[in-house]
């Protein structure tokens, strides 16, 4: 895959030793995770990423170019989309597994939010 169709990112961010930094990378090494950027670095000898872990409020911003937005909305979803598999797997549901079920086959239900902000 070349560069275009990946799309780059720069993220630029506070670093206590370096200062400011700006960084430039495939789209798909940055990315952002439980309040942190997280930023691919290389990897071991064992083939495992290194990842750099950067607290949102020490980046200024996270530039990024695609070639399609509606790819990489999709992209973002399925990671929300697993994040979210993940959590119910790990919370415990009162009735067991047969009431996880039954809930999974509920409707979704839509809750209107206000911006304070239109007003």
């Amino acid at each position: 895959m070349t560069d275009l169709a990946l799309g780059r990112a720069t993220i630029v961010y506070d670093d206590p030793e370096e200062g400011v930094v700006r960084e430039t990378l495939d789209n798909e090494e940055v990315v952002y995770v439980r309040d942190h950027w997280m930023v691919k670095t290389g990897t071991d000898e064992d083939g495992n990423d290194l990842l750099k872990q950067i607290p949102r409020d020490r980046v200024h911003r996270v530039d990024r170019t695609v070639e399609r937005f509606e790819e990489e909305a999709g992209t973002v979803r399925q990671r929300v989309e697993s994040i979210a598999s993940d959590l119910r797997e790990r919370i415990p549901v009162a009735g067991g597994e047969s009431d996880r079920r039954e809930r999974a086959d509920e409707e979704a239900k839509t809750i209107t939010i206000e911006d304070e902000d239109a007003t």
